[in-house]
Formats: structure tokens, sequence, C-alpha cells
């Protein structure tokens, strides 16, 4: 259990526009990683070519990106008590930015790797510093408004990223889809030193080296296992052998964290049910972040024949959805209270996303879409709300433990999430005797990730009646 926790000081007094503007700021930053983080995949056919490799060996890629991010997510709360939370998200805006250009500029795929490595690196501390200054300065009668624009760049970010890939790569090339974080990067920057004020570091804490180390190597392993286990690359020896490391450098850190001063992922923040519970039935939620679009990509491009920029424009329309939801989440949450509409809309989303499951060759495109749009916008709607209830009951000083703790969490729950969609996938291909999907196969991916979402309801039906109260005031 932790001896001290840094003493945060007051936050200074933050303007209307301010208030306006912070979200704006961070969910430019989070819809650029979200973006960079699903536009790479429809580019890699061109990019085995330029780099005369195969399209499997291409997805280093990917996971060079997922695997940095994993392992400097939790470190991303210490760095911004340590030196300040405007100057960590300044040079990771920046770093985003310098390794994007490389990307563009590598001749070589191990000069690619490398510069995604170190895009995964800032990406893993823009966003949830980000979110720790958006906690720190924006008060928590807001809290509810900023969290709802917040929830947008997130789920728009998997959506309309294969499709402006597939634009990119068919009339431009594979290079602009890492040079086009560039203007987004330029205004990132501009911004924030002209709306973010400077804030002094809280304390001056040392990094909790062992548990870095123990995290780092948990989330590698388990990412890489997840990973392998959905795509079958590694074999069964190897991905078990991932699956043992990561749980047993997990159960050690446990182990550590209960006597560390700082711990780099504070488990004591579980003792609040509000937290607690947002951890657990919002990653029950998150299965469907990455799970949905890509279920959809092989369900729309390979069952149902459609080009992926015809596909991306269908499951574009989510995004509206999710666009509407802004404007009607805070009074809907304030009206019925958190507990009420976590559990109900859980149900709900589950219900939209079994929907899906339904969709065949011969579906009028309008009734996709009034399933997609409709679903968008309660998915959109369960995100806020526990988005938002994540931080209800903490106050400033845990904010920047309490933020990289979530993030931590919300990369492990996508990441499930899309490796339960494949296996899923190739358990059903297997029992069918199929080598290739069908839509058989898909419409069973909806089903189990529809059911693990239906799932969170129980988590969320935990919560006390008044949860979140503070987050209801009227302004």
């Amino acid at each position: 259990m932790p001896e001290s926790q840094p003493r945060a000081p007051a936050p200074p007094a933050v303007s209307p526009r301010e208030i306006r503007m912070i979200p704006f700021i961070v969910g430019c930053a989070l819809f650029m990683q979200m973006l960079d983080s699903t536009v790479v995949a429809t580019a890699l056919p061109a990019m085995a070519l330029d780099f005369g490799t195969t399209v499997v060996h291409m997805n280093i890629t990917i996971t060079s990106y997922l695997l940095a991010t994993a392992v400097f997510v939790p470190v991303s709360g210490w760095a911004a008590d340590r030196f300040g939370a405007r100057t960590v998200f300044l040079a990771a805006i920046a770093l985003f930015t310098l390794s994007s250009i490389a990307c563009a500029a590598s001749g070589t795929l191990g000069q690619l790797v490398a510069a995604r490595l170190a895009q995964g690196a800032a990406g893993a501390m823009m966003v949830p510093v980000g979110r720790i200054i958006l906690l720190r300065r924006i008060p928590k009668a807001e809290l509810l408004k900023a969290m709802a624009f917040l929830t947008i760049p997130a789920l728009l970010g998997p959506v309309i990223g294969p499709p402006v890939g597939g634009f990119l790569v068919t009339y431009a090339s594979w290079h602009w889809i890492f040079l086009i974080n560039i203007p987004v990067g330029l205004l990132g920057l501009y911004m924030v030193r002209r709306w973010i004020a400077r804030d002094v570091p809280d304390s001056r804490p040392r990094l909790d080296m062992a548990g870095f180390l123990l995290s780092s190597v948990a989330m590698a392993a388990l990412m890489t296992c997840l990973e392998a286990a959905g795509h079958g690359g590694l074999g069964a020896g190897p991905t078990l052998g991932l699956l043992g490391l990561g749980l047993a450098c997990g159960v050690l850190y446990v182990r550590h964290a209960r006597h560390a001063t700082y711990p780099i992922i504070d488990l004591s923040l579980l003792r609040i049910r509000t937290f607690a519970v947002s951890v657990l039935g919002g990653n029950l939620c998150r299965f469907s972040i990455g799970a949905s679009p890509f279920l959809l990509a092989i369900l729309l491009q390979v069952g149902f024949g459609l080009s992926a920029f015809s596909a991306g424009m269908i499951t574009f329309t989510s995004a509206a959805g999710a666009m509407l939801m802004k404007l009607v989440a805070t009074p809907i949450v304030r009206r019925f209270g958190f507990r009420r509409v976590l559990v109900a809309n859980a149900l709900i989303a589950a219900a939209f996303i079994a929907a899906c499951a339904l969709f065949r060759a011969d579906t009028p495109v309008w009734a996709m879409v009034a399933v997609l749009l409709v679903g968008g916008f309660f998915r959109s709607l369960q995100f806020t709300a526990v988005n938002a209830l994540t931080y209800a009951d903490l106050d400033a000083a845990q904010m920047s433990r309490a933020s990289s703790f979530a993030a931590t969490a919300q990369q492990l729950g996508i990441s499930l999430g899309v490796a339960c969609a494949a296996m899923t996938l190739n358990f059903s291909m297997t029992l069918r005797g199929g080598v290739a999907p069908d839509r058989i196969d898909v419409m069973w991916g909806f089903a189990v990730i529809a059911l693990i979402v239906a799932a969170s309801a129980l988590s969320f039906g935990r919560l006390p009646a008044r949860a979140g109260h503070a987050l209801r005031a009227r302004d």
C-alpha cells in the first residue's frame, strides 16, 4: 500500500473559454492517436510492395506501435507529476509529429519500425497526460460535458481510419497516412501553448523502476499474446509462454505495488467503488471499440464484396450517431442518474451490436446505416457516462495516477476485444472446416461481443444510487 502520495496544488481559476477549449485540444490529440492506430492497416499491402516484403511481415508496423504504447502508458502519470503535465503534453505532441515525419521518410522496414516505436511511446504519453490536464482544470460540474466532447474522437478514429487510409493509398500514396498528422500536430502545439497554463510539478517522486519493468513486461507479453491468439501467428507453445510470462509479471507487480511508496500503477484506487466499477464495466464495453470495426470490415468487404472505401462510408454513419449524442448525453445522465443510464444503456448498446449479426448481402443499405447510426449513439452515451464517472470521487492529487491506471486498462480492453473477435472467427471457421471468413463466422463474432457488453450491466448494477452525484450538478 502506498505510504505517501504527492500533494497537488490548488488549480488556478479557469475561464469559460478554457472550459470549452481544453476538451477540444485534448480531443484533437486523442483523434490523432486513434486515427493513426487504425489507418495503417489499410495501407499494409501498398507498404509491403514498396518495401519488398509480405503483408504478414508488414504487420510488425502495427505490433511495434501497440507494444510501445502498452509499455509506456503506465509511466504517463508519473511523468506528468515529475515534469509538469503541460510540458509532457507538448513534448508528446512534438515527438508524435516528428515520428510521423520519420515514418513517411522511412526507406527500410527497420527504419519504419523504429519510427513507429517512437510514435507509440509518444501516443502513450499524449492522451493520458492530456486527460490529466482536463481533469485538473475542468470543474467537476462541467466534467460530464467535457467527457461528452472527448468521447467523439475516441469513436471517430476507428471508424474513419479505414476509409481515410483507403482513400489516401488509392489516390495518393501510403506516405500520406503519416503526413496528415503534421498539420494537426502543429495546430495542437500552438493551441496548447495558447490555451493551457503552465503548471508547476506537484512533487519530485522517484520513478518506480521495479514496477515499471514488471508492468512493462506484463503489458508487452499480454499484448503480443493477444495479437498472436487472434491471428495464430506464433503457434500454441510461444503464445502460452507469453501468456504465462505476462500473468507472472502481473502477479509480481501486484505484490510489489502493495509496498511501493509511489507505485507506477496505484492499485489502491480500486478501493474507490465508482473507479473500480467504471474500470471493470467500462472495459467490458470497450471490447466493442476495436471488435466492431474489425468485424464490420470483414463482413462488408469479404462477405459482401464491397471495396474498403465503400465499406468505410457505411460504417462511418456510427460516427454521426456519436456526434448526435453530444447534444443530449448530459441531460440524459442528469435526468436518470449514472447507474440507471449505464445499466440500461449497456443492454441497449449490446442489442445493436447483436443486430449487426443479422446483416446479409441483400440487406438494404439504409437498414445497415440506421442500425449503425443508432448503435453509435448509444455506445457514445455509454462511454461518455463511464469516462466521467471514473473520476467522480477522486481528488486532484489522485488524477494523474487514475488517468494512467485507466489508460492502461483501456489499452488492454480494446486489445482484448479485437483478440476475442478474431479468436471467435477462427474457432467458427475451424468448426465448419472453412479456410476463409464467411458471414456465419462474423455473426458469431458479433454475438460474443454483444454478450460481453451486456455483461457489463452486472458491474454497473453494483453502483450506489447516487453515484456521480457531484457530476450531475446543474450549471
